[in-house]
């Protein structure tokens, strides 16, 4: 890496590429994209034209490129683990959409190729970058709400049976399946990220007669988290027309409740602040109505992590306890049984 820029490669070109190309445009001054690669020539001649990027005419050579530093991986689940393990092998810093991968034994894997090479791992769960949430985070670590006694997340989303009609989405073998995985990691990512990982859950999971896919579209489930408070999840893409997701913390000196990029800290001796702006989530009909300057900081924040020598947030090991949570979720319903989670540290 070179002390002025970054060099990255991009791979894949789809939908979720747009909000990273436009958060490139602006780090141009940070970040130099030395190539962009997809499957299709006409596909990735268009977009790299469209935002002023380099076309590359093959994986291969974005890894052997010296000047590559790090590679952007936008594809889809079920074509991760083998462009990781070629990267990682070439010595290139990645980072990566969310989910890790299809599951959480896949997953472990990407982390463990990561860290067998040298590499670092970053994952594109962009809530976290929010203004309102960096707020949330800083006054849980410095104490100023007191212990947590309960938690609260809500993903009342809404998808057109068209999204679903998309070969692949929505199934175990391309998504690892439905609006968990796909759409309400982004909350349960956050929420993990101010509360800590949970230890058991107790869930109930279906496909509503609202689409025709194989995976689920509902879930709601009670949890206890592994500080000893309890919560519950409700996550659903069939609720139509959809409505922002939110995180709702009972805390010792305030209730907060986090919502389309605004917090709201409700003060035990009565004071009301609030926090951040109204920004689109992607939780309606449109998936990708929402603001990119959120990726915009999570890539600024991986480039100095990767130039500082240290692990981006979130990073790979950090999103193994959002899979984890998902596949208990997944499980309880399934077993219709309290779940137990083991989240180990290392």
């Amino acid at each position: 890496m070179t002390e002025e820029k970054l060099g990255l490669a991009v791979i894949g070109t789809g939908m979720a590429a747009t909000p990273h190309a436009r958060a490139l445009r602006d780090l141009a001054d940070r970040i130099d994209v030395r190539g962009v690669y997809s499957r299709t020539k006409e596909k990735r001649e268009a977009f790299a034209a469209e935002y002023g990027f380099p076309a590359a005419g093959s994986i291969d050579a974005l890894a052997d490129d010296p000047t590559v530093d790090a590679v952007l991986l936008i594809t889809p689940p079920n074509q991760r683990i083998e462009l990781v393990r070629r990267f990682a092998e070439a010595g290139k810093h990645i980072l990566m959409e969310k989910p890790v991968e299809r599951t959480t034994g896949a997953a472990e894997e990407a982390v463990r190729i990561c860290e067998a090479n040298g590499v670092r791992l970053g994952i594109v769960l962009q809530h976290r970058y929010r203004e309102a949430s960096q707020k949330l985070k800083s006054l849980i670590d410095v104490g100023a709400l007191g212990p947590i006694g309960l938690a609260r997340a809500d993903v009342p989303w809404w998808r057109e049976q068209s999204y679903y009609d998309e070969p692949g989405r929505g199934t175990y073998e391309r998504d690892g399946g439905g609006v968990l995985i796909s759409q309400a990691i982004h909350t349960l990512d956050l929420m993990l990220s101010l509360t800590g990982p949970v230890s058991e859950v107790q869930a109930v999971a279906a496909t509503t007669g609202f689409h025709k896919m194989e995976s689920e579209d509902f879930v709601a489930g009670g949890v206890r988290f592994a500080a000893g408070f309890p919560g519950a999840v409700v996550a659903t893409t069939a609720s139509y027309p959809g409505d922002a997701e939110s995180i709702t913390l009972g805390c010792e000196k305030a209730s907060v409740h986090l919502q389309s990029g605004v917090l709201t800290v409700s003060w035990r001796d009565g004071r009301t602040e609030t926090f951040g702006e109204t920004g689109g989530t992607g939780g309606g009909a449109d998936p990708m109505a929402f603001p990119h300057g959120w990726h915009r900081d999570l890539i600024a924040a991986f480039a100095e992590a990767v130039r500082e020598e240290r692990e981006p947030v979130p990073s790979g090991r950090d999103a193994l306890d959002v899979h984890r949570l998902i596949d208990a979720l997944i499980a309880s319903s399934r077993e219709r049984r309290a779940i137990e989670i083991s989240n180990p540290t290392s």
